[in-house]
């Protein structure tokens, strides 16, 4: 077998995998998590495509069970980093300390829990922009500094922020440098009735089903290089940037109702991220190529986080997700 017809069926193979894991997560995430299959599905296409995740949701809404399960769904090691008004940087990234050896004492970098596959950063809002800011280089460059030294780190690497409403007491709105990191800001809304009492009567009732590995970190590698390789036409990617810049005031780009209510928009990052995801989600559909239809469902999460208001915006009540419909309503696919 020569090594063209090789690398086409490994890529064949992590295909139907990819079709086939939207199916097996749910499965296997029902175990533990009722209800909030957009949430998850939004998880998992960040996940294959190599994109980080702010969750943003009240307390008690399962983000922290949910983000450990899909770390157990795939094998990967989780570290969960709860963010408070005293932690500092060093906490995250880690520190030398003075060890005595045989040789005498040295010094010692003592990796912090950034070091894994999968972090969760919970409650990041909860801590001062100079602790918030200790991640940017990790999930930009995939590795940190820490005195002097740059430490590269694990593959794959995905950071799944939680943030309480920035409305709430004792919390820092995020950084636009920060928020631009996020391929998507996941919103968790409260359970209907019966998906409530169903959770009740499960937690109150005994332990529940264990998860089963279903993939391994090599196959999440996998599948994000197979991902990108997804056919999309120029019109679509076409389409994806008009939506993006559409979004931007004071531009030639910019429709109306943006231009009087929006202060800033989206930048260049939510034209990749649309397209990435776009390519992820085509896949786990089953679908060969990318459609203006997969840039439509995505764009909620891809721009809310990336789209500020102004304060004529909020005193009429306007809020980012109407925006961001209107534009999808106004922008044409040309296609």
């Amino acid at each position: 077998m020569n090594p063209e017809t090789a690398t086409y069926q490994i890529e064949r193979q992590a295909v139907e995998q990819i079709q086939q894991a939207r199916d097996r997560v749910r499965a296997e995430l029902a175990k533990v998590i009722v209800g909030q299959e957009e949430v998850i599905e939004q998880l998992l296409i960040a996940l294959l495509a190599g994109g980080h995740c702010l969750i943003t949701g009240a307390p008690g809404l399962a983000k922290t069970l949910l983000v450990k399960s899909i770390a157990q769904l795939f094998n990967l090691t989780f570290r969960r980093i709860q963010f408070t008004p005293d932690l500092m940087p060093s906490d995250i990234v880690g520190t030398e300390i003075l060890e005595e050896t045989d040789r005498g004492r040295s010094m010692v970098f003592v990796k912090g829990p950034i070091f894994a596959n999968v972090i969760l950063a919970d409650e990041i809002n909860r801590t001062p922009p100079k602790t918030q800011a200790a991640l940017l280089e990790a999930m930009q460059e995939h590795h940190v500094t820490a005195v002097g030294v740059c430490h590269t780190l694990r593959e794959p690497f995905f950071v799944l922020a939680t943030q309480n409403p920035i409305e709430m007491e004792g919390t820092y709105p995020l950084p636009e440098a920060q928020l631009d990191r996020f391929m998507f800001n996941v919103l968790i809304d409260y359970l209907g009735e019966d998906d409530e009492v169903a959770v009740v009567r499960r937690t109150t009732a005994g332990d529940p089903e264990p998860i089963e590995q279903i993939f391994s970190g090599e196959d999440v590698l996998r599948f994000q290089h197979v991902i990108r390789k997804v056919p999309i036409a120029e019109g679509v990617i076409r389409y994806a940037v008009r939506l993006a810049a559409a979004s931007r005031p004071g531009t030639d780009q910019a429709v109306d109702f943006v231009n009087e209510w929006v202060n800033w928009g989206a930048g260049l990052r939510a034209s990749q991220y649309l397209v990435l995801a776009a390519k992820a989600r085509a896949l786990l559909y089953g679908k060969s190529h990318v459609a203006p239809e997969d840039i439509r469902a995505l764009a909620g999460p891809v721009l809310r986080h990336r789209i500020l208001v102004n304060y004529r915006a909020e005193a009429e009540g306007i809020r980012v997700g109407e925006l961001i419909e209107r534009l999808l309503e106004t922008v044409e696919s040309g296609l």
